[in-house]
């Protein structure tokens, strides 16, 4: 049995990091030359952990199962990323960072990984800008930034409401410089189906070619993995649909413990589900509710008409709206974090105030940003006495010019103008702080198997807060696993080549292969679709934004019988060997379908409510989060036995130094 050993540096957090690095083993450039590293995954945490590797030397394979790293789902993201810069003068520092991440987490970090990462935010931002990403700018042409959810300054960097996309670019160029020196082998359309462990070490990969279906094989002195969180376990999220838990369950499956699955992230400003056919759903920036204010009806019978079609959110008077936020949070008001604007709006909808036809939505509303932007410009160009026309003409584009194109999204697909109507957003399955247990190197319980951004545990604990995502995925890629392979590499400088025609990669590959022929071979009756939707309802009813114990064991019964059907009444279409997302969809939702047991296990095991993880027999009088320090302070690491219902708990108890242990509140 493998013991947890989370490597964190002796001595004052300040230190441990710059310590550390004092300390470990180093390889010379002439040597890294004969090391070979695969990374799975190329978005922002892979993508830039591929280009930095292969800048300081180390032969590199990229996968993407996309065609081009460009695709990967990073891209998506739209709000900002963070960093203590401090350009704002509103008291930032490295501390505060440190502070906010681990309260944000609801006290379920680990405070030397949390540290680390705000040591580093500021070196990300100065890359970032020396590649060209296109960050907004003041007046001066400074460094812009604007305040996300949880916090009480301005650290948020942010490239209009694409920052994502802006960051992935940047990445993908430094890994273009690297594939054109030949030090990566980018190998697009491949999706990793396996890890090969030789001698108790990770030393290569099964993929699948997904354009002809061709099984290759491929070795390596170190894998490391970054491809992603589980949310699409709910079928229904914000993720993209290719998005996939498969890399992180293979390798759990051989040896990698999964850490704090029910740690997953409700996040409250998304588009409302409109029916039973969609496929998935659509994030709104956290960044709006900067300027946008969230209310409901204040009175049940204009919900109701509202809901009937009978009123608009603009017939109602500022009287009779309820701010709940504000009202609930003075202090922090709309900018609360994700878990407990969700929670709250939840809480107003399934009293009956939802303002759409399904009752599940409330109002973002643009209105009073829109006449204070307004009056603002009309001083700023000398306009007296301006009319309201015109105030709301300079208002929209001061608003425009923030996140146009976010109001252009929205606009598309619900068909109604976000300048005059309140925007319609319902909390949806976004982030998942849960993921691969690593240590402070970021390996996980496999030697020479790393795991990075969103597919490890190691930095948000139990909720994420906005703009962290990005920080985390490049610090990692960028400044922190760069450091941290070489010390284990420094043992492999004599090794060599690592064969490919050993019994080890026979096996796995004869497992992968007998895998995907049941799958074409399988003359069931229902579709993957079938199957991931009903997980997903279940996962959605049960395991979702609120869960009790009644709820999660029938969830692991349900999940087990969904399960098993499955094995036995899956239909894949198509061939083998050829380009067949059914047969990759297949393979994905067999996995899923696993990782929710130990989801909802977990969930049930975790007697406590904190960030994400909310359980309704855990609460305080005044509907709040109820933690229990004294006997859940630890990261919930589980190892798999052959089945998700028999996994073996170990606990890595959470040490807090630096931060002191006080019950989370925004008001």
């Amino acid at each position: 049995m493998t013991k947890l050993n989370s490597k964190v540096p002796k001595g004052p957090i300040k230190d441990k990091w710059t310590t550390y690095k004092d300390n470990i083993d180093l390889v010379n450039p002439a040597n890294k030359r004969n090391i070979d590293i695969i990374v799975v995954g190329t978005g922002l945490a892979g993508g830039s952990a591929a280009a930095t590797l292969a800048e300081l030397g180390y032969n590199v394979k990229a996968f993407a199962y996309q065609d081009s790293p460009r695709r990967a789902h990073s891209i998506a993201a739209q709000g900002g990323i963070n960093a203590s810069k401090n350009y704002m003068g509103d008291g930032d520092s490295n501390y505060r960072l440190f502070y906010d991440t681990v309260k944000g987490g609801d006290y379920r970090s680990r405070e030397a990984n949390v540290h680390r990462l705000a040591e580093v935010s500021g070196n990300i931002i100065d890359q970032c800008v020396a590649q060209g990403v296109p960050f907004a700018r003041d007046y001066g042409g400074l460094l812009d930034n604007r305040s996300f959810g949880g916090v009480l300054v301005s650290r948020t960097f942010y490239a209009k409401g694409q920052t994502g996309q802006q960051l992935l670019l940047g990445a993908y160029s430094a890994m273009n410089r690297q594939i054109a020196r030949g030090k990566i082998e980018m190998f697009n359309r491949h999706e990793m189906l396996d890890v090969v462990i030789v001698d108790g070490k990770a030393r290569g990969i099964i993929a699948r070619n997904l354009i002809t279906g061709e099984i290759e094989r491929h070795s390596a002195h170190a894998v490391v993995i970054g491809t992603g969180g589980y949310g699409n376990v709910y079928f229904l999220s914000t993720n993209a649909m290719g998005s996939n838990a498969t890399a992180a369950w293979k390798i759990h499956k051989r040896g990698a413990y999964f850490a704090n699955p029910c740690f997953t992230q409700i996040h409250p400003t998304c588009i409302p589900r409109s029916g039973d056919y969609q496929s998935k759903l659509t994030l709104m920036s956290e960044s709006l509710r900067n300027d946008g204010r969230i209310w409901v009806p204040a009175k049940l019978e204009d919900a109701k008409a509202i809901q009937e079609g009978k009123m608009k959110p603009t017939e109602i008077h500022e009287e009779d709206r309820d701010y709940f936020l504000e009202r609930r949070y003075p202090a922090f008001g709309n900018l609360v974090p994700r878990d407990v604007a969700s929670r709250a709006a939840k809480e107003r909808c399934d009293a009956g105030f939802g303002v759409n036809a399904t009752g599940e939505a409330v109002y973002l509303d643009f209105a009073a940003a829109i006449e204070r932007y307004g009056k603002e410009q009309a001083k700023i160009k000398h306009i007296a006495n301006p009319s309201k026309e015109k105030i709301t003409e300079l208002g929209a584009a001061i608003i425009e010019a923030k996140y146009g194109n976010l109001f252009q999204m929205y606009e598309k697909i619900i068909d109604e103008n976000p300048y005059k109507t309140p925007m319609m957003i319902y909390p949806a399955t976004h982030y998942t702080m849960g993921g691969v247990w690593v240590d402070y190197n970021l390996m996980t319980t496999v030697p020479g198997l790393y795991c990075i951004g969103e597919a490890n545990f190691s930095d948000h604990g139990a909720n994420r807060l906005g703009a962290s995502a990005l920080m985390q995925g490049l610090a990692d890629g960028y400044f922190v696993l760069p450091y941290t392979i070489g010390d284990y590499l420094s043992d492999d400088i004599q090794t060599g080549k690592i064969p490919t025609d050993s019994p080890e990669f026979d096996e796995v590959e004869k497992e992968v292969k007998e895998r995907l022929e049941f799958f074409i071979n399988n003359k069931g009756t229902h579709t993957v679709d079938y199957y991931h939707k009903k997980l997903g309802k279940i996962m959605w009813d049960k395991v979702g934004m609120a869960r009790n114990a009644k709820g999660l064991k029938e969830a692991i019964k349900e999940i087990h019988e969904i399960r098993e059907d499955f094995w036995k009444n899956v239909k894949v279409t198509g061939e083998l060997n050829e380009l067949n997302p059914e047969l990759e969809k297949a393979g994905r939702v067999a996995d899923f379908l696993e990782l929710g047991e130990l989801f909802a296990k977990d969930a049930l095991e975790r007697e406590e409510s904190c960030g994400g993880h909310f359980r309704e027999e855990h609460v305080t009088e005044d509907g709040e989060a109820k933690r229990d320090d004294k006997n859940y302070a630890y990261v919930a690491a589980w190892e798999y036995t052959g089945k998700p219902s028999e996994a073996i708990l170990h606990k890595e108890q959470l040490e807090f130094k630096d931060i002191e242990l006080k019950t989370r509140s925004y008001k």
